[in-house]
């Protein structure tokens, strides 16, 4: 008995370690403002992250963006039937990126990219229907990338180069629905751990047929991220034999960070206006299940289906250099939802989305440019359940209405030399 509710309590706790957090499309002010597209766009380098490839054709000898966003999110759930309710309260996070890159001849350019395309912070109210679920999640990671871009020719140029990973995480869950100790707290289950690393790669190309007209294409690798020296930490429990003991204990698990591939293109109608698209594939399908290895041999291992599908963003861009020092930027983009019907969790209330950016550059002498954008993002409303939950080997589907918005004002500054 002891070890299948300690099988329940962990089913849902440790798969959303790291899936609890959601890709945050935030890795260039000018960018942003456009959609996020960015993969065949030269004019800043921002390109470190959209498409390394385009390195080589920036202006000037050294290119700098830096910048910053603030995101701040609400998601709120009702179960139609009982009417109960209740909402996030995210907080303010604050993803960064920072790229640099430095043209060492007219075939060879160098580069740095360090960014954050996941992180995030959701607290859900004290006690709510789904604490059994999830209370509060924080999730962080910083990717560094090293790069090169090689200019082929006038018309083809490529890039890339590897990326290294670190992130942490703390979680935080009831174990049911009504379990307490003897003073009556909720007994909770706490993960935590920092320092996980791991490599991968980017690949990149930019095609230039004409001198208005630019295709690009860029490939980010599946990084798995592996965790070894985490914390399972339980609290206020019972002194029961049929529940785990207040302590805390090690854990090992493995999750994919999926590959990415973006293929754009960008056209110059004249010297103000300019369109770009991208079209982003993420391969999600490898995200089928988590399987965690508890370090307690009396702890059977958990295995956590997820069963997510590949999805595909599809955005929109249009630049307008209004005055000789000021430009104006707008966008659209459309995200698919990873999340299979029956696999919604609350701790990733990611459904369908719609995006609608805007933004300027104000170009304040001939090397500094100050950059500002703004996202705001519709969640399409879904009444959906998370189902492999189970109490007593039974499933206990997890139902209700979600409605879930986000907007993200952001800052940049862009140097070039």
């Amino acid at each position: 008995m002891k070890k299948l509710l300690l099988a329940c309590l962990f089913m849902l706790s440790t798969a959303s370690i790291y899936a609890g957090g959601y890709r945050v499309a935030a890795q260039g002010q000018r960018a942003l403002a456009m959609g996020h597209a960015g993969v065949a766009v030269v004019n800043s380098a921002e390109l470190a992250f959209f498409n390394p490839a385009g390195l080589s054709h920036l202006e000037g000898q050294l290119n700098v963006s830096v910048g910053f966003t603030g995101v701040l999110s609400q998601t709120k759930w009702q179960n139609q039937e009982t009417g109960q309710f209740s909402e996030t309260d995210s907080g303010l996070g604050t993803p960064f990126h920072a790229y640099i890159s430095y043209k060492i001849n007219e075939t060879f350019t160098a580069g740095l990219a360090v960014y954050t395309p996941y992180g995030s912070s959701v607290e859900w109210e004290k006690d709510w229907a789904g604490s059994h679920l999830v209370n509060d999640i924080n999730l962080e990671s910083i990717f560094v990338q090293p790069l090169i871009s090689m200019r082929l020719s006038d018309e083809i140029s490529i890039g890339g180069g590897p990326i290294f990973v670190t992130g942490n995480v703390n979680f935080n869950r009831n174990a049911d629905r009504s379990l307490t100790d003897l003073e009556g707290n909720r007994s909770n289950v706490t993960i935590d751990d920092s320092g996980v690393t791991n490599w991968g790669w980017s690949a990149s190309m930019l095609i230039t047929p004409g001198e208005k007209f630019k295709l690009g294409i860029n490939y980010r690798s599946e990084i798995i991220l592996s965790s070894e020296d985490g914390k399972a930490t339980f609290s206020n429990f019972p002194n029961s034999p049929l529940t785990p003991a207040n302590t805390t204990m090690g854990f090992q698990a493995e999750l994919p960070l999926p590959a990415e591939l973006t293929i754009g293109a960008s056209y110059e109608f004249n010297d103000k206006w300019l369109f770009a698209f991208d079209y982003n594939r993420i391969f999600w399908n490898v995200y089928e299940s988590l399987d965690i290895d508890f370090e307690d041999p009396s702890v059977p291992n958990s295995i956590n289906p997820r069963n997510y599908k590949s999805a595909s963003t599809y955005r929109f861009g249009l630049q307008y250099k209004a005055l000789e020092n000021l430009t104006l930027r707008t966008g659209y983009y459309l995200d698919e939802s990873p999340v299979r019907d029956g696999f919604f969790a609350p701790e990733t209330p990611r459904n369908d989305a719609n995006g609608f950016t805007g933004g300027i550059s104000y170009q304040v002498n001939d090397k500094i440019a100050i950059d500002a954008s703004f996202l705001y993002v519709r969640f399409e409303e879904v009444d959906t359940s998370y189902d492999p939950y189970t109490v007593n080997g039974q499933e206990a589907p997890f139902e209700g209405t979600y409605n879930s918005n986000a907007f993200l004002p952001g800052i940049g500054l862009t140097y070039n030399l």
